[in-house]
């Protein structure tokens, strides 16, 4: 308990001593410098002077009626010139030709083909293995009469 409180002590010690520092630098920053001592020391005249010139106002979009404070006008900003990516893109070219003209109508039997598309190729699967099995029936029979013809000679 006792660290828990000498750390809390120390956090607000440390808050007031960045408060105290707050505090100077806000009174240098209002105190006024040299010139600004001397023209607060000429007559009322000059006191309004120094009025305006220590008000920054600053006027974006409002034009004042009064000459003095026209001068705070800001001058409106420039904005880039906008480049629309679209008109840079050259224009298309005028040979486009008509779509229709290029269609060509599907072959008549496109739906029967379609139904019975999964039976085909399963049949030819089947036919691909009935025509290795004769090729291998053919070979061994070669090979038979080649025995039979090297053995009768």
């Amino acid at each position: 308990m006792a660290a828990e409180g000498d750390s809390i002590e120390e956090v607000v010690a440390a808050r007031q001593e960045r408060l105290r520092a707050l505090k100077a630098a806000k009174e240098l920053l209002n105190t006024p410098d040299e010139d600004s001592a001397q023209v607060d020391n000429n007559t009322t005249d000059d006191n309004e002077i120094s009025e305006e010139i220590n008000t920054n106002m600053k006027f974006r979009n409002y034009v004042p009626h009064d000459k003095q404070l026209q001068e705070g006008k800001l001058v409106p900003p420039v904005l880039p010139k906008f480049e629309d990516p679209v008109a840079a893109l050259p224009p298309p070219s005028e040979k486009k030709e008509d779509p229709f003209v290029n269609i060509a109508p599907k072959k008549p039997n496109w739906e029967l083909r379609r139904d019975v598309q999964k039976k085909l190729d399963k049949l030819e699967r089947r036919t691909q293995k009935a025509m290795c099995k004769l090729m291998e029936q053919e070979k061994q029979k070669q090979l038979d009469e080649d025995d039979i013809n090297g053995a009768g000679h």
